[in-house]
């Protein structure tokens, strides 16, 4: 069983440690600018680009993915301002009327496109396919320096890879500007800080990893990793840099105890099958959210 761990459990877990951390870092400046429900609003309005590029392309690779995703948040930024215009409503009730329709609709061109036979549904949609993405050619520890086996690799692992990567280079080019944007957007503009572009490259960055996420973990985690590891570390710290890393140790740790969790946890406990791997992630990123709730230093004024 040793030789198998790497393909059958290591790699599919280091995906969803990925997805989790990307989400996470990204979360946190969206925590701090009050803005923790776009990232649910990301994932509503991606699904149905993506069904729909699928369905033109027949194809499941990053590129069709992006394109529609962001034909998708284009087509929806004029529906809201179409409703809020013609509705007379509030543009957050437009965003909940748009968001919600466009979500409803991904989920009825899901169901009715044939997209099955790819591992493209509404269940993959909403929960990924974290099981399924195992290394069937990393068998032991000597697969890891053999290059046919890597070349075997799930092609997330890749991709998640690359998202990280665009997040961190992201907070290191931008780290100023994000900063004093997000804590007085009144002086840095001001300042002459391009405010708006920081606010609207942080909201493609949170669509591009969502877009990437999705496949593998589904709409569920990606939500869950948005919000909750970032509002954990919120009540973990009042300083930034801590906050990060604590988000980071939470989305990991979401990540394994979740994915243990989904298999070998709910054997121990006497159950005969398995649960969603990206669902038990999510509830253990929430398990852990409530007890920061309670018990977090911020809880009895002692944070530093």
């Amino acid at each position: 069983m040793g030789d198998l761990y790497i393909g059958l459990v290591l790699v599919p877990m280091t995906i969803g440690a990925l997805a989790a951390v990307s989400c996470a870092l990204l979360g946190n400046f969206l925590v701090l600018r009050k803005q923790s429900l776009m990232g649910d609003a990301v994932s509503h309005v991606v699904l149905p680009g993506i069904v729909v590029a699928f369905i033109l392309t027949g194809s499941i690779s990053v590129g069709p993915m992006l394109l529609g995703a962001a034909a998708a948040a284009l087509i929806s930024a004029l529906l809201i301002e179409l409703v809020r215009n013609l509705g007379k409503v509030e543009p957050g009730a437009a965003m909940g009327v748009v968001f919600t329709a466009l979500f409803a609709l991904g989920v009825v061109l899901l169901e009715q496109s044939n997209t099955r036979e790819v591992h493209f549904d509404v269940e993959h949609a909403l929960y990924g396919n974290l099981e399924s993405l195992v290394w069937l050619s990393g068998m032991d520890a000597g697969s890891l320096f053999n290059r046919a086996a890597l070349a075997d690799l799930p092609p997330q692992l890749g991709r998640l890879v690359l998202a990280l990567a665009a997040v961190l280079i992201f907070l290191v080019v931008f780290w100023r500007p994000l900063v004093v944007s997000t804590f007085d957007p009144v002086f840095a503009q001001a300042a002459g800080v391009p405010v708006r572009f920081i606010g609207a490259a942080l909201i493609s960055l949170v669509a591009i990893v969502a877009v990437t996420a999705f496949e593998a973990v589904g709409a569920i985690i990606t939500i869950a990793m948005l919000i909750c590891p970032a509002a954990a570390a919120r009540l973990m710290t009042n300083r930034l840099i801590p906050q990060l890393l604590w988000s980071v140790l939470f989305a990991l740790l979401s990540a394994v105890v979740g994915f243990w969790a989904a298999g070998s946890g709910m054997a121990l406990i006497g159950s005969g099958f398995s649960v969603s791997a990206a669902g038990m992630i999510a509830a253990v990123s929430g398990a852990i959210l409530a007890v920061c709730a309670f018990a977090a230093p911020q809880r009895r004024g002692a944070v530093n």
